[in-house]
């Protein structure tokens, strides 16, 4: 099973940094269990496990060494005698026996061997799990991933038994694991000497008076900072739910070098870093059950899920406070990548013919040139239409301008469909930009 491999993975680069021998049994109980479960909190709640059994009158909160132990000790004893089913070996089927008001994920029809030692990879591999927004997990079955994420987990442990933070929910390792990713793979953001406040101001807590919980990553902020430390790479994920029902969606691809290309382009358009690395990241990425539905997480996937409107419903884009520039930076950055991804050089083409088709639009008497260009030109759906309009600018532009009409027809005729969406929507908004500018 994938947790069992994932697990074994970042067991080997485990040993080898820490210069240990531990097998599989031996790390879960000096490290796992110790870290996970050897507390009044714990960090994870497997359903039908041993370690959430309780016998009457028990709670988990209230369990005294003694009776941890004991949890443990029923793990042992399934894992040495029984068949392995997802009560003890996480991301195993359901079992068939057995009454669990649960469901399998990732099953296979094969008939694999398992031993006792898969069982308790199982578990390690599953506290690597990263969750994200839209109720997924998400396993890279990479060491360099796994080992940072392994460290995250002292950190959450550290705060559950810190006494100024009772208020702070457990069972919540693999939405920790996805902030803890996005905040410590960013060197942008990453402090050595970070504390809970710090974190806090990150918006990766919500604290009230009654609760404090970790919030859920957007998948697309995980994508940013691991693209950092992946600058150029591929790396394929496993993409499922544990829960009360499982869900599998499989392997996809994680095109980290898609979250390199968007920075690349931006840095181009506009310089420098964002202003606003935060909220900028957060406009990008579709839900990821949609994103994986596209066979593999990139550029395509990275669409802002607001972009959707201007390029397919026609809606009017304006820009009167600073949010919405961030917005149409975001939205310039991916039409650009789109437009120039099998290309290396970037260019602001459609801001050129922009500032043109303005001159044009404002050189005229009369509404007749307005009237053209925003009611008939940025309101056509297709290249023929489009065209038809250009020719009628053709009739009365400036001598100056009549070659870089002809250009920009001559793009536009050899663009695909898709293609001529991404680059209208990109010349509205760089005019709609030019005209916000000289008001």
């Amino acid at each position: 099973m994938i947790t069992s491999v994932v697990g074994k993975t970042f067991l080997s680069a485990y040993n080898e940094k820490y210069r240990k021998y531990y097998s599989p049994k031996e790390f879960f109980e000096k490290e796992y269990w110790e870290l996970f479960y050897n507390h009044s909190k714990y960090m994870q709640w497997v359903t039908n496990s041993p370690f959430v059994q309780m016998k009457s009158g028990q709670k988990p909160h209230l369990l005294n060494e003694q009776e941890r132990i004991e949890k443990l000790e029923a793990l042992y004893e399934k894992a040495g005698k029984e068949i392995p089913d997802a009560s003890f070996a996480l991301g195993f089927p359901a079992s068939e026996s057995k009454e669990y008001a649960s469901t399998s994920g990732s099953v296979s029809d094969l008939v694999i061997p398992v031993d006792e030692e898969e069982v308790y990879l199982s578990w390690i591999g599953s506290g690597l799990g990263i969750g994200v927004a839209g109720g997924f997990t998400i396993l890279f079955d990479d060491p360099k991933i796994t080992l940072q994420t392994f460290e995250g987990w002292k950190v959450y442990r550290k705060y559950l038994n810190d006494p100024t933070l009772e208020k702070l929910r457990g069972n919540q390792i693999n939405t920790w694991n996805g902030q803890w990713l996005s905040y410590s793979m960013d060197p942008d953001k990453f402090r050595e000497d970070f504390d809970f406040s710090e974190l806090d101001n990150e918006g990766i807590f919500k604290v009230d008076t009654s609760l404090a919980e970790v919030n859920t990553v957007n998948w697309s902020q995980l994508f940013f900072s691991l693209s950092q430390q992946f600058p150029k790479s591929e790396i394929m994920g496993y993409v499922y739910g544990f829960g009360q029902t499982n869900k599998t969606i499989g392997f996809i691809p994680f095109q980290f070098k898609s979250g390199t290309r968007l920075k690349d382009v931006y840095q181009q358009l506009f310089g420098g870093k964002y202003s606003n690395p935060k909220e900028f990241e957060s406009l990008f990425g579709m839900h990821i059950k949609r994103a994986c539905e596209l066979g593999s997480i990139g550029l395509l996937a990275l669409r802002p899920d607001s972009l959707v409107k201007y390029m397919k419903e026609g809606k009017t884009f304006t820009i009167k406070k600073e949010e919405d520039l961030i917005n149409y930076q975001a939205y310039k950055t991916w039409l650009i990548a789109m437009l120039s991804k099998n290309k290396e050089e970037i260019t602001d083409y459609t801001m050129q013919m922009a500032k043109i088709i303005q001159t044009y639009r404002n050189g005229g008497k009369g509404m007749s040139r307005v009237t053209l260009v925003d009611k008939n030109l940025f309101d056509t759906k297709s290249k023929k239409e489009f065209l038809e309009h250009l020719t009628a600018m053709v009739s009365d532009a400036d001598e100056t301008h009549l070659e870089d009409i002809k250009s920009l027809k001559n793009e536009i005729h050899l663009m695909t469909n898709e293609e001529f969406v991404y680059f209208s929507t990109l010349l509205k908004f760089d005019y709609t930009y030019l005209q916000r500018k000289t008001k």
